[in-house]
């Protein structure tokens, strides 16, 4: 095949006039800050997902780490969570203080297996983090039935998991949950994240820990009618997102079931190139529920070719494609081996998963011919090294 002159990125947002307009009013606004268009994302958000409330912070990961802190997990405390992940989900947990418990995954999906984290509950547990990997949805009714048995709190992180549905419902409409806006999620502002729950107290608690812990109406504080009068209430953080970032949100909100639609068509075409490729495997479709089409991960088996996942990454690469890998292992990471005695063999099913996998482009703005030629690579390179 004729290697195409431009390199194709691994993921590119997609955007518009709307998104150029609305961030020039919020500029013109004079609001650069925290203010009304924050407030409108967070409405339309919440009421998006189904959720009772929702507060727009600066990533995932300062939703994650928000939750935690005003459910009141610290030191001594142990959350389950995958290994299977960015390493902010994890991070967050030793931001807190406590400490992180690995679950292995199905070798299928890359999900956290519901048995694994039954195994290692003990009397110092006190949450889940259940990570919607690739934008598939966990296997919600049989973690939330392990999480009532033992009192458990359950945070999801849906980083990759706006629209992705467990059963009939959207992520985000039962269970505390955050979600990213970082500029290669299926939503994007830049930076951003947003935490989703219906629980009022940590709502309200979250409003104030990611405003430094002032009291709540405090980014009021220098409109007319607002106060200089404001109480620190605990020791928190600047977590906050802007209105120049939620006026691309709302944006970005009102695109979705297009861009949606996009990733779905591109998603198929992949799937029927790539179904019976000698050496390469596929996710199985979800069956409890609806992916966002986060993600489209390839795994590549050794004993069919006579290169490696790493191989296979540098031939795409010379044919000017972008690829990732979701994710190395967090327990693999120097950090975690040496503060908690993590090592290789600890998940067999995790860390043998991740020597096989690649993620391939996947984003609304790709053409039909751009994942037909990925996909042509793809075969190609697998033909060329058959055993």
């Amino acid at each position: 095949m004729k290697k195409r002159d431009k390199f194709l990125p691994y993921c590119l947002p997609y955007w518009g006039d709307e998104e150029i307009s609305a961030v020039q009013d919020a500029i013109k606004s004079n609001w650069w800050s925290r203010g009304p268009k924050t407030a409108e994302f967070e409405k339309k958000f919440a009421e998006y997902v189904g959720a009772k409330y929702a507060v727009a912070v600066n990533s995932c990961t300062a939703a994650l780490h928000t939750a935690l802190a005003v459910k009141g997990i610290g030191p001594g405390d142990e959350v389950i969570t995958t290994s299977m992940t960015f390493c902010s989900t994890v991070n967050v947990i030793t931001h807190c203080g406590a400490t992180p418990v690995f679950a292995d995954i199905s070798p299928d999906t890359g999900l956290i297996d519901p048995d694994e984290i039954e195994k290692r509950i003990t009397e110092k547990t006190k949450a889940i983090i259940p990570v919607h990997y690739a934008g598939q949805p966990c296997d919600m009714s049989r973690i939330e039935k392990i999480a009532e048995k033992h009192g458990l709190f359950i945070l999801e992180d849906a980083a990759h998991a706006l629209y992705t549905k467990c059963g009939d419902r959207l992520v985000g409409s039962k269970n505390t949950a955050a979600f990213s806006f970082y500029a290669t999620k299926n939503i994007s502002t830049g930076e951003g994240g947003m935490l989703a729950t219906d629980d009022e107290e940590i709502a309200e608690k979250a409003r104030v820990f990611t405003s430094h812990g002032m009291s709540k109406n405090a980014w009021n504080r220098y409109a007319k009618g607002g106060t200089w009068r404001y109480d620190v209430e605990v020791a928190g953080y600047k977590y906050n997102m802007t209105d120049i970032q939620a006026s691309l949100g709302i944006c970005q909100l009102d695109r979705l079931e297009f861009m949606q639609q996009r990733r779905e068509s591109l998603y198929r075409i992949y799937k029927e190139r790539l179904k019976d490729v000698r050496g390469v495997s596929l996710l199985p479709e979800t069956t409890n529920g609806r992916s966002s089409r986060h993600l489209f991960i390839i795994k590549i088996e050794k004993d069919e070719l006579n290169i490696d996942r790493d191989e296979f990454i540098e031939e795409l690469n010379a044919m000017n494609i972008g690829t990732s890998v979701h994710f190395i292992p967090v327990h693999l990471h120097p950090f975690y081996r040496k503060h908690y005695g993590t090592k290789p063999g600890d998940l067999p099913n995790t860390e043998a998963y991740f020597e096989k996998i690649i993620s391939l482009p996947l984003y609304p703005s790709m053409t039909e011919e751009d994942v037909n030629y990925v996909a042509d690579a793809v075969c190609e390179i697998s033909a060329k090294h058959a055993r």
